[in-house]
C-alpha cells in the first residue's frame, strides 16, 4: 500500500519507503507478512530509541492540559501490543459476574 500510495500522492517521502522495505524485507526473512511495523527491525529500533522522549512529551502534555490524542493514544496502543495481558481483562471479569458470560481462568480451573 506504501508503494502505491507513494505513486499516487504528492507525498513522496523517503519514510513511505521505509515501509514498503520494512514489509519486503521480512517477507523475504521469515517467509510470512510482516504482522504490524512494530515488528520489523528498523521501525522496532526507532520506537525503543524514542520511547523516553514519547512518554516525556506525553506527560508534559498531560501536566500542561494539552491534548494530544495522537501522541497519547499510540502511546496505549504500543503499550498494549506489547503486553501479553491487559486491564481489559479486569473488563471481561466483570462482563462474566454480571453477564453471566462464560470465561477461562489463566490458572487452568474451569471458568463459569
Amino acid at each position: 500500500i506504501a508503494s502505491i500510495w507513494k505513486e499516487g500522492c504528492i507525498i513522496r517521502s523517503i519514510f513511505l519507503d521505509d515501509i514498503t522495505d520494512a514489509y519486503k524485507s521480512y517477507q523475504e526473512k521469515e517467509k510470512k507478512v510482516l504482522p504490524s511495523l512494530l515488528m520489523s527491525d528498523k521501525f522496532n529500533k526507532a520506537i525503543k530509541e524514542s520511547e523516553k522522549a514519547w512518554r516525556n512529551v506525553v506527560i508534559t502534555a498531560i501536566q500542561n492540559g494539552i491534548a494530544t490524542p495522537a501522541f497519547s493514544a499510540s502511546l496505549a496502543y504500543y503499550d498494549s501490543y506489547r503486553r501479553s495481558r491487559l486491564p481489559a481483562n479486569l473488563t471481561q471479569s466483570q462482563r462474566d459476574y454480571f453477564g453471566a458470560h462464560t470465561y477461562q481462568r489463566l490458572d487452568g480451573k474451569p471458568g463459569n
